[in-house]
Parts: structure tokens; C-alpha cells; sequence
């Protein structure tokens, strides 16, 4: 599918790059309020990008658009390059390989870390299949790559409820990986955490951004500088700022919309 011209202004997004996701002119409206006003945004394969803005700047909203739970009033919204995601529902867009984790850990407390990210796979298997199922060489092999990658190997026999709520917060992060998501959305991933589990996801989101393309919101200032990519600010709907975060940091409209508060 051919690309439209890039738009021109602040929102504008450069529609010749090869893209993961690919948003042009939405909108959405509540009761009269515009959650996205004429949002424009281009997420690269294989980027990862953080999302910050004010509260009701639309990055809810946005991500409720992507991943099919509410539906734009006009615009595109594109899933690698040609994929319309307007017309799809919440399942098929989660089959097509875009992922999310909400900002609240839900995890199954009463199942261990492995078999929290085992009942997480991807599979065509039925639900009794799944249950009484042997693991293969290849699975295990996934899991215990997805377990290392997650910090949780040593607390893989424990029940998901004796973690800390950081430790929630990664597990929940691997079982999103064990659906082999092409494109994954966190919601402030690193909310209550302490200083020492948001450093740790820091390295944990960048070996993941190796393989997969990342979109993340988040509030924590030092934790998005520490990611080292591109952020884009929303801002009443609309991208207000991007680039690189000493750039957004040092924007006029930025610091009197959302860092001078």
C-alpha cells in the first residue's frame, strides 16, 4: 500500500519510513471532549518509543485505539504498513502480534512464575490440551529464555503472589513476551517500583527492544531518559513535541504543558 504524504506542522509524522504503526489524523471524541485530536504518529519496526504527556493528554486513549478497544471517529490507524486496525476487534489485533500491559500487574497469584508464562504461550492448543499438556524440549526452552530475560529464573517455582510488585510488574512484561507479540504498548511499567527494580527494567525493555518494537507511556522522567529513545509528548490529543528527550526537555511548550507543573 502506497503511503500518504508526510502532513506538515508540529504533529506531522514522515510517512515514508517503513512502520509498525502508523497513525494519521485521529480523532476521538467523549461527551463532547477530544481524547485525540486529529493524532498523527509513526512508530519504525524494530523502535522503541516512549509516550509522556499531561494527564488527558490521550495516551490512554491512544493505545485504547491501537489495540481495538475503542474505536477512532475519523483517521487511520495502520499495523505494519497496510493492516487497518480500525475495523478489527480487540482478539484479532491481539492475534495479529500487539501486545499490552496495563498499568495494574494481572497475573494468575495463585499459579507459579512458570506456569504463568507457560498458560501465557501462544497456541492453538485447547484449554484441557493446555492443562494437561507435557512441556517439549522447545517450549521449555522459551520459557527459561523468557524467565532469564525477566529476572524471575531463581523465583520460577514460587506462587506469581509472592512477588513484589515490581517482580509482578516483569512477570507480566514475560508473559506478554511468551505470546510473541510483534509490537508491545507498557503502560508506566515501572509504576511503584523502587529505584533499583526501574533501573533493572531499564536493561530489562532494551534487550527486549532488540527483537520486538516497543511503545511506552510513562511518567517517570528519569526512567524515560534512561531508555535512551525517541519520546514523543502529547499534548489536548495531539503530538505537541518529539525527538530525543534533552530536546523535549528544553521545549518551551513542553516545560509550560507538562515539566513546569
Amino acid at each position: 500500500m502506497a503511503m500518504p504524504e508526510p502532513a506538515s506542522g508540529p504533529d506531522a509524522v514522515t510517512a515514508r519510513e517503513p512502520s509498525i504503526l502508523y497513525l494519521e489524523g485521529v480523532s476521538v471524541s467523549f461527551d463532547g471532549f477530544k481524547a485525540l485530536n486529529s493524532l498523527n504518529l509513526i512508530i519504525r519496526r524494530g523502535e522503541m518509543r516512549a509516550i509522556i504527556g499531561p494527564n488527558g493528554a490521550g495516551k490512554t486513549t491512544m493505545m485504547d485505539v491501537v489495540t481495538g478497544k475503542t474505536r477512532p471517529d475519523t483517521g487511520r490507524v495502520l499495523f505494519a504498513d497496510d493492516v487497518n486496525l480500525a475495523h478489527l476487534d480487540e482478539t484479532d489485533i491481539a492475534n495479529l502480534g500487539i501486545g499490552r500491559k496495563f498499568q495494574k500487574p494481572t497475573v494468575f497469584e495463585s499459579l507459579t512464575v512458570f506456569e504463568n508464562i507457560y498458560l501465557a504461550q501462544k497456541t492453538k492448543r485447547s484449554i484441557a490440551e493446555t492443562l494437561f499438556a507435557r512441556i517439549r524440549g522447545e517450549q521449555l526452552t522459551r520459557i527459561e529464555a523468557t524467565l532469564e530475560t525477566i529476572r524471575l529464573t531463581e523465583r520460577s517455582a514460587d506462587l506469581a503472589g509472592d512477588l513484589s510488585h515490581g517482580q509482578k510488574q516483569w512477570l507480566e512484561i514475560g508473559m506478554l513476551l511468551a505470546q510473541e507479540p510483534e509490537l508491545m504498548l507498557l503502560d508506566e511499567p515501572v509504576a511503584g517500583m523502587s529505584d533499583a527494580e526501574t533501573e533493572q527494567t531499564v536493561t530489562l525493555l532494551m534487550e527486549i527492544a532488540k527483537d520486538h518494537s516497543l511503545v511506552v507511556v510513562e511518567h517517570d522522567m528519569k526512567f524515560v531518559r534512561n531508555l535512551d529513545c525517541t519520546v514523543s509528548v502529547l499534548h489536548e490529543g495531539s503530538v505537541l513535541a518529539e525527538g530525543p528527550m534533552e530536546s523535549v526537555q528544553s521545549d518551551p511548550r513542553v516545560i509550560e504543558v507538562y515539566l513546569g507543573r
